[in-house]
């Protein structure tokens, strides 16, 4: 019995749909988290603001462009999504460009590596195993659609050097869990690393917040 309100030609169907409307915004997202990226890599810490600014316009884009002006011509339930992810954004904003209270950076360690990891999936490896398993362009997400900007956003929230404020972590968390039934419910099985990439940034930060903040706050 099928448990979504809508079939699975609806559904590859939107990606379709939000690609015509959008044209070039993958390859712009794509520029853009790459940037994002090499800058931290080369540990230019004036770009932080920058960073959190990109995070937060992602967000705002995804929750905006693919929710409400796409995935609500078939589920209502693309409103209060599209509100969630406008609202994340809103909170990179205020976090990470007003307060300045993110700061990226990548080392060596595990929770460098993880970040990696993640980063590099939702960029590279993400596309790949969705053409493998037959989802291609344009009836497949691409980068700046939900699921793998969220898997980059766990890999770039894991490349930090100070704490990282519990409230960024919710709303990720609880798309990794919502947006995880594409795999049952329609075999994107790329989609599977999202809820395994949650899990390992929730703990990796939360685990941190207990030792000293080496930014002093």
């Amino acid at each position: 019995m099928q448990s979504v309100p809508f079939t699975s030609e609806q559904f590859f169907g939107v990606f379709r749909a939000y690609h015509e409307r959008f044209g070039p915004a993958p390859v712009l997202w794509n520029v853009l988290a790459l940037a994002c990226v090499l800058v931290i890599a080369r540990s230019r810490g004036r770009a932080d603001r920058w960073i959190a600014g990109f995070l937060a316009a992602l967000w705002v884009w995804v929750g905006m462009a693919y929710h409400i002006a796409t995935f609500t011509s078939i589920n209502r339930a693309a409103w209060a999504f599209g509100a969630l992810f406008v609202l994340q954004g809103i909170f990179f904003a205020f976090s990470g460009v007003v307060g300045n209270h993110l700061r990226f950076g990548v080392d060596r360690s595990v929770r460098g590596v993880v970040g990696g990891v993640l980063i590099g999936y939702a960029l590279v490896i993400y596309p790949l195993v969705g053409t493998a398993l037959g989802h291609r362009y344009p009836e497949a997400p691409s980068f700046g659609l939900p699921c793998p900007s969220t898997i980059f956003t766990f890999g770039l929230l894991l490349w930090t050097t100070a704490r990282v404020p519990r409230h960024l972590l919710v709303i990720p968390v609880l798309w990794a869990l919502i947006g995880s039934s594409a795999v049952f419910n329609w075999g994107v099985l790329e989609d599977a690393v999202m809820p395994l990439g949650a899990i390992l940034a929730a703990v990796l930060i939360l685990r941190d917040l207990k030792r000293p903040d080496p930014a002093g706050r």
